[in-house]
């Protein structure tokens, strides 16, 4: 009950930050194999789409779709088909995404993504294997996903961007290295970085909007939104609605 109610809709407005007149964004948080969560959460996304007014609308996935809930196969499956009728949406990579498509490739760096949610992923492939494995094993459960996983998934994974902007908001998975010039950010960084991003309180010159560092409810800083809010745990996953006059919550 101390979730469900720290996490009830919260439709307090912030100052303008620079997105542009009619753009509604929806940028929503890191969903780890949560298909039921992320049937909700769209369903919640449409009627709120229903009440307001705007030029454009996007929704933007802040990436790890997979690992630690038991769906990851069914949550890419669900957002390769996803349509929401007047909206455009963007698809970001998480590092979840990389320590996966790694996987496929090297399967003798795979132990970690193992221990960090892959055994759920390969589990909702059809593939098992213990977490504790020699390098035979490991390869032969990488063989399997790559035989179980559709081409259409490859294609998602593969095909997942870095980082999207619009106006003064950049959209990334984990955030940026403070003092980085933007053309030499890494994508370890953009994917992958913690601490050294979310305490310096850096200007980057953009408000970043992310998820990778969990967060018991979305935090507004001047320089930073994040929306990860542990959903494969807590069953709250959430959306922040962006807008030039501010920004509210969405979460199921």
């Amino acid at each position: 009950m101390f979730w469900k109610k720290l996490f009830l809709p919260d439709r307090k407005v912030t100052p303008s930050y620079g997105l542009p007149d009619g753009e509604l964004v929806y940028a929503i948080g890191d969903i780890h194999g949560r298909a039921d969560l992320l049937a909700k959460l769209c369903g919640s996304i449409r009627q709120d789409m229903a009440r307001r007014e705007y030029e454009r609308a996007t929704l933007v996935f802040l990436g790890d779709y997979v690992d630690r809930g038991f769906h990851s196969c069914e949550v890419i499956e669900a957002l390769i088909s996803l349509e929401i009728p007047g909206a455009d949406i963007v698809f970001l990579a998480g590092n979840h995404e990389d320590m996966m498509l790694r996987f496929l490739d090297d399967p003798a760096d795979g132990q970690l993504w193992l221990g960090v949610g892959g055994l759920a992923t390969l589990a909702s492939y059809g593939v098992f294997v213990e977490e504790e494995s020699d390098f035979d094993a490991l390869l032969e459960a990488s063989n399997g996903l790559g035989s179980a996983l559709p081409k259409a998934h490859r294609g998602f994974l593969a095909g997942l961007k870095e980082e999207w902007r619009l106006g003064d908001l950049l959209f990334v998975h984990a955030g940026l290295r403070p003092g980085v010039p933007f053309a030499a950010q890494r994508r370890r960084d953009k994917l992958g970085i913690r601490r050294e991003f979310t305490d310096s309180g850096f200007d980057f010159g953009v408000r970043i909007v992310h998820g990778h560092t969990g967060v018991r409810r979305p935090v507004i800083e001047p320089g930073r939104i994040a929306v990860d809010t542990g959903a494969f745990a807590t069953g709250i996953l959430t959306a922040a609605v962006l807008e030039k006059a501010g920004v509210s919550f969405l979460n199921t």
